[in-house]
């Protein structure tokens, strides 16, 4: 007989009804997927930093003022 608390009332899963269980099952997707695009997000982050530093690397050194012109 499992629970599920909800605004802090305590339910039995066993007698809900199927459309509150499918609700429940959006709910659970939901989380999971934004959980997912979060830790994708972060590495896509942390990747970006690590090729904006390989760009600063990459680039000519420039004295205070100086600007690189291209032909």
């Amino acid at each position: 007989m499992p629970n599920i608390t909800i605004d802090n009332k305590h339910y039995d899963l066993d007698t809900l009804s199927d459309e509150a269980k499918a609700q429940l099952a959006s709910i659970q997707f939901v989380d999971s997927e934004l959980a997912r695009l979060q830790a994708q997000a972060a590495a896509l982050q942390t990747a970006r930093m690590a090729y904006s530093k390989a760009l600063q690397a990459a680039l000519p050194a420039l004295t205070d003022g100086d600007t690189l012109k291209f032909p």
